[in-house]
C-alpha cells in the first residue's frame, strides 16, 4: 500500500514509518518543516510539507498524490502535559486535524483511515478491578475539565467511523513509553519528573509494539472498529519511571504526595495519581494477529537499556 502518515516524525510516528517500510509499504509523511522531510528521507520515506490545521495549504500540498491509506498519529505533546491547557493543541488535532486528514484521504483516493485514540477515553477515574474491553462505555463525561479531552477522542473516532466511502479504524493506545527514554532520563537528571506517592494502575504499551499494532490494523483491521493497544501488565507510573531510572543509572524520581502533585499538575497529577484501569488487548490479538513483544514495562525498559540483547 501507499500510506500517508501524519505525525511521521514523532516518537510513535518514526517506528510506524520504519515498520511500514519493512512490511514493503510505500510511505509519505506529512511534516511542517524541511528538517522533518529530510528526516523522513533518511528513513526511506517521502515527505510533504504542510500544516495539517491549514486545510487549504494541506490539500494543495497533497494534490496529485495517490495513496491507499492515511494514518493519523498527530499530537502536540512534546512533553507530558501538566495542566489542562497542555492538552488543548492535541484536542484541536483530534477534532479539526481529523477532519482535514479525512479530506486528504478523499483527495488522494485512500480507502482506509487509521486514527490515534487513547484508553483514557474510558474515563479519567479509578475503574477498580473491571477489565475494560472495546465494548466498555467510551466517552462518558462528568462535567469536569477532563470532558474536553474525552470529547476530542470521541470526535476523532466518530469521524473515522462515519466517513463516507472510507474504512475507519481507531487504535486506543495505552500510555506510550520506550522511544522517548532519552528525554525521560534527561528529566530525571534535572529532577523534573515527579511521580505520585500512590498511583493507580495504568495501561502501558511500548512505542515499537504500538507501531506494530498500527501496521497490523492498517492491513487487517475491520472498518468501524476500535482496538485496545496495550501490553499485558498494567503498572503504576512510579514503577515505570523508577525502572527507567535504575536501568539508565539516573537519579530516582522525586516522589510527591498525591494531593501536592494534583495541585501543581491539575491534569497530569490526576492521571498519574487517580486514574486506574485494567485494559484488555484480546480483540487486537484475535482480529489483528498482533501481540505485544514486551509483555510488561520491565521487558521494554530492559530492552531499551541493552538494545544489543
Amino acid at each position: 500500500m501507499r500510506v500517508i502518515v501524519a505525525g511521521a516524525t514523532g516518537a510513535l510516528g518514526v517506528p510506524i514509518v520504519q515498520q511500514l517500510i519493512r512490511a514493503r509499504h510505500t510511505v509519505i509523511g506529512i511534516t511542517r518543516t524541511v528538517a522533518g522531510r529530510e528526516r523522513l528521507g533518511t528513513l526511506g520515506a517521502g515527505g510533504i510539507i504542510a500544516d495539517v490545521l491549514d486545510r487549504t495549504q494541506l490539500l494543495e500540498a497533497v494534490e496529485g498524490t495517490a495513496a491507499d491509506a492515511v494514518v493519523h498519529e498527530l499530537t502536540a505533546l512534546k512533553k507530558a502535559p501538566v495542566g489542562h491547557s497542555g492538552m488543548a493543541a492535541t484536542n484541536v488535532l483530534r477534532v479539526q486535524g481529523t477532519t482535514n486528514l479525512l479530506e486528504v484521504a478523499r483527495t488522494v483516493g485512500a480507502g482506509r483511515f487509521v486514527t490515534q485514540s487513547i484508553v483514557f477515553g474510558y474515563g479519567y477515574r479509578d475503574h477498580g478491578a473491571e477489565l475494560l474491553t472495546e465494548e466498555s462505555p467510551f466517552g462518558g463525561m462528568n462535567g469536569s475539565r477532563f470532558d474536553a479531552h474525552i470529547a476530542a477522542m470521541v470526535s476523532a473516532e466518530r469521524q473515522a467511523f462515519t466517513a463516507e466511502g472510507i474504512e475507519g479504524i481507531a487504535l486506543r493506545y495505552g500510555l506510550l513509553y520506550g522511544e522517548d527514554v532519552a528525554n525521560v532520563v534527561g528529566m530525571l537528571r534535572r529532577r523534573a519528573l515527579p511521580v505520585p506517592r500512590h498511583g493507580g494502575l495504568l495501561a502501558l504499551v511500548h512505542h515499537q509494539d504500538a507501531a506494530a499494532a498500527t501496521v497490523a490494523a492498517l492491513e487487517r483491521g475491520r472498518s468501524g472498529q476500535a482496538y485496545n493497544i496495550v501490553d499485558d501488565t498494567p503498572a503504576t507510573f512510579r514503577d515505570l519511571i523508577t525502572a527507567i531510572a535504575l536501568a539508565h543509572h539516573a537519579p530516582q524520581p522525586l516522589v510527591l504526595p498525591n494531593r501536592l502533585l494534583k495541585l501543581v499538575a491539575p491534569y497530569g497529577g490526576v492521571v498519574l495519581a487517580k486514574v486506574s484501569m485494567r485494559v484488555s488487548n484480546v480483540k487486537a490479538r484475535q482480529e489483528l494477529g498482533w501481540a505485544p513483544r514486551y509483555l510488561s514495562f520491565r521487558d521494554g525498559v530492559a530492552a531499551a537499556a541493552h538494545p544489543q540483547t
